[in-house]
This record gives C-alpha cells, structure tokens and sequence, in this order.
C-alpha cells in the first residue's frame, strides 16, 4: 500500500498521462513546480509504483569517530564522578587536563556512550529539596467523564478583591452553578478557610437545589476547614490544576459581570453587612430579574423552574 503522499504523487502522472502528456497543465493544476514534477516522473514507473515513495536521505558515507579510546575512558570517567554535568562544563575539565577538545565532540561522545549502553543515567533517590505541594486529603482533580448535565452537578467558586478606597480591600465570594448560571454571593474582610467555610453554608442554603460538587482553585482558603467541611456535606471537591483559571471560565465571567452591573455603578456601603444586604438584593435581581444569554433569554429562575417542571413529569411518567 502506498503512503498518501506517493498516491498524490500517481494522481500527477495520471493527470499528465490523461491529458496529453501536457507537463506545463499538470503543474499548475496541482501547483506544483515543474523541477518537482520532472523528478518523479524520472523515477515513475508503472510496474513499481514504490519508485513514488520517498527515499532515505541517510548519506551513503558517514563520518565516523575520530576521538581516541583514551579520550572517551576521559570523558566517562568524569561524567561517572559529576553525573549531573554537561558537555560544557566537562570540556572545561578536559581542557584543564590537557585535551584538546571541542564541547560539541564531547557532547557526541557522551551520546555514544549511551547508545552503547557504557553510560547509565543515575536512578533519582526518594529525596528531593523541591517544595512539595500540600497533599489534599479530599479534593481531586475533576474526572474526565464527570460532565454537568443538571443543575446542581457543578458548582464554581472563586473570590474577587473589591477595592471600594485606596487602602480597603474586601473579599467577593462568588458561586456560580454552570448549567443553571444561578448565583450566590457574599462578602467577608478576609479569604480564608474559615470564612470559605461560612460561604460554603451561604450557597448551599440559597441554592434551589441540592449541589453534588464544588470546583475551587488551588487557592489557600478552598484547603483545611473548607475541604473539611465540603467532605462532611457529602459534597465532591474538584480542584483546578495551576494556572488554569480558564477552567473555572463560569464563575470568572461571573465575576465581572458582578463587577460591571454592581459594583461600578452602585455607591456601596465599607461595612460588610449592608454591604451584604445590598449584594443580596442585587442577588436576586440577577437570578429571577436579569436574561441571560446562555438560557435563551430566561432568567436563572426561570430555568430552574422549567427544568423542575420536566423532571416531576418525567418520573411521573
């Protein structure tokens, strides 16, 4: 069986044999040059048409190893006693030793003494001074099949600093469910776990139905009491990978909507609780109020109230 370019390459002489044998016409029909042409219709033969395959490029004559025996025992020698050192800085040593030598031989010779097995990588030990990531002991990352189909099945949480005057900074939790888009909001002095833990309560008594799981980032106040709290409501815990924010896209543009429709352009109070007071009602505003694009128009209540509406009468079926 020929390779699909050695086909493209019979369609050619087909071409040129069907229509008079006009070079020039096949070119340009296939745009190709008419070096390229020629030279596969030097090697076109109809009883062979493996003549249409590539060949090999390997030069018939290669060079071959003009470093001694004694500076190859040199250069082994010395990378058994610095294991972790380069062709650069073993040329270094070798000059120092009298050898004549460029860094780009020893490089050829360290991958010759590894293709002949001489040379064996040393095994890495269990010990490493890397920082080790904190071991979460109930968060997982989100399984590939896992998929949001109904309301409730994932939820997005992330926080937003809110900088009302120079000096004041106040932590936005937002929760946002995908496949609903209802939200839940709240806001605290600080981000930590403990009060992760409280807006953990906030969403789940807000929410119009039952949340399976939570995705959070690796940040520090989704970890201890928060994960804690997430295993004992029987709630799964998916955690982003690093650097990947645009897995939590939901709730991101949740959070600048917030930003655009709330914050910029309401005159909100710096004590935490009427500023919850106002953000519970603009809450609601935005859930049974504001269309959203994603649900064909309807608000969040109004698809939740829908999809309520099909699923009583699917089990009732």
């Amino acid at each position: 069986e020929l390779s699909r370019m050695a086909r493209q390459r019979l369609k050619w002489m087909d071409y040129y044999q069907a229509h008079g044998r006009n070079a020039a016409l096949t070119c340009r029909y296939f745009g190709i040059s008419r070096q390229t042409f020629y030279r596969w219709k030097r090697r076109y033969d109809p009883y062979n048409l493996n003549r249409l395959e590539e060949r090999s490029h390997r030069p018939k004559r290669l060079r071959q190893p003009t470093w001694s025996v004694e500076l190859a025992l040199a250069v082994l020698h010395l990378r058994e006693q610095y294991p972790r050192w380069g062709k650069d800085k073993l040329a270094l040593l070798l000059w120092e030793k009298g050898w004549e030598v460029s860094t780009s031989m020893v490089g050829r010779i360290l991958t010759r003494l590894k293709e002949r097995g001489v040379l064996r990588e040393p095994l890495r030990s269990g010990i490493s001074t890397r920082k080790r990531l904190w071991q979460r002991p109930y968060a997982v990352r989100k399984p590939r099949e896992y998929q949001a189909r109904e309301p409730g099945d994932i939820v997005q949480v992330d926080t937003l600093d809110v900088r009302p005057l120079p000096g004041v900074v106040l932590k936005h939790f937002t929760a946002r469910d995908v496949v609903s888009r209802w939200d839940v909001l709240e806001v605290h002095t600080r981000a930590t776990a403990k009060t992760a833990s409280h807006f953990l309560d906030t969403l789940l008594a807000r929410m119009p139905f039952p949340v399976r799981a939570i995705q959070v980032d690796g940040g520090s106040e989704f970890q201890a009491a928060f994960e804690t709290h997430c295993q004992e409501r029987g709630i799964r815990l998916f955690v982003l990978p690093p650097r990947s924010p645009k897995l939590n896209g939901c709730v991101e543009r949740a959070q600048r909507t917030h930003t655009e429709e709330f914050y910029e352009v309401t005159d909100i109070p710096l004590q935490v609780p009427a500023l919850n007071k106002e953000l519970l009602a603009w809450e609601q505003v935005y859930n049974t109020i504001r269309p959203h694009q994603a649900l064909a128009y309807l608000t969040p209540h109004q698809f939740v109230t829908q999809w309520q509406h099909q699923r009583k009468e699917a089990m009732c079926h």
